[in-house]
């Protein structure tokens, strides 16, 4: 249910500056973007469990106050990233 190393190394390669960036503000949305989905999925299956709703539901306002945060810094960031992680808004 956890993201792998390896799945975490990719994200962080792919919107980071280096393979070390795990910081920047758009590696942790798309970390918090693949763990949502993972959730989500494991949610559908097993709908009593409400501990795993509620660490769904903290990780997507965590997510939410970063995309504002990013929004906020460059829209032009904001809007590509959103897109790439296909997130609706």
């Amino acid at each position: 249910m956890a993201l792998t190393k390896e799945r975490k190394a990719e994200l962080i390669k792919k919107f980071g500056k280096n393979e070390k960036d795990s910081g920047a503000t758009e590696v942790q949305i798309a970390i918090l973007t693949e763990e949502i989905n993972e959730l989500t999925e494991h949610l559908k299956v097993h709908i009593h469990d409400y501990h795993s709703k509620r660490g769904l539901l903290k990780k997507v306002g965590k997510r939410r106050s970063l995309l504002d945060y990013l929004k906020e810094k460059d829209i032009v960031k904001y809007r590509e990233l959103i897109k790439e992680l296909n997130i609706r808004k």
